[in-house]
């Protein structure tokens, strides 16, 4: 019978890295989800939510030691008592800002009325991410330090199959 899956949720503001935090964590070998990545749905107005049927039966499954989640949707609170450990990731306005422009996996945040929301959410959704968190980590150093310090902040086991592994 497989341990408890310690389930993590990564989450703040568009930006932060945790994206980026989650691929590099998929390739060490951890079931990490990106819920950007087909678990939302688009709500009016450009935002969207998770989809709760689906990100209920991810939460149901324990084929993992440690499961990490990304992402920040406004009904993720409706899920938090489910995770076992909430980091918030942070960043100043100004590097998300410079992430945004720059990144090429995801368009959001380069239109002038998303950048705008960007900033709206980083002054009035932070400080409630900030509240429901156990941890929180600044992406402001090299990406490696802020998987080791998840890595750490968690008591994550090392994964039981190598990367890429079926």
């Amino acid at each position: 019978m497989l341990a408890t899956v310690k389930r993590v949720l990564l989450t703040g503001m568009s930006g932060t890295g945790k994206s980026s935090v989650i691929e590099m964590l998929a390739a060490r070998g951890y079931k990490a989800v990106d819920t950007d990545n087909g678990w939302c749905e688009p709500l009016p107005g450009g935002r969207q939510r998770w989809r709760e049927d689906a990100i209920g039966q991810l939460l149901s499954i324990e084929d993992a030691d440690v499961l990490f989640v990304a992402g920040c949707e406004e009904n993720q609170v409706r899920f938090h008592p489910r995770f076992d450990v909430i980091i918030l990731l942070s960043a100043p306005a100004e590097i998300l800002a410079e992430r945004l422009a720059s990144r090429t996996g995801n368009p959001y945040g380069k239109a002038a009325g998303e950048l705008r929301r960007v900033f709206e959410d980083l002054r009035a959704v932070e400080p409630l991410l900030r509240t429901a968190a156990d941890h929180e980590i600044r992406t402001t150093v090299p990406l490696s330090d802020v998987v080791t310090a998840v890595l750490r902040l968690t008591d994550a086991p090392p994964p039981r199959r190598a990367p890429g592994a079926g």
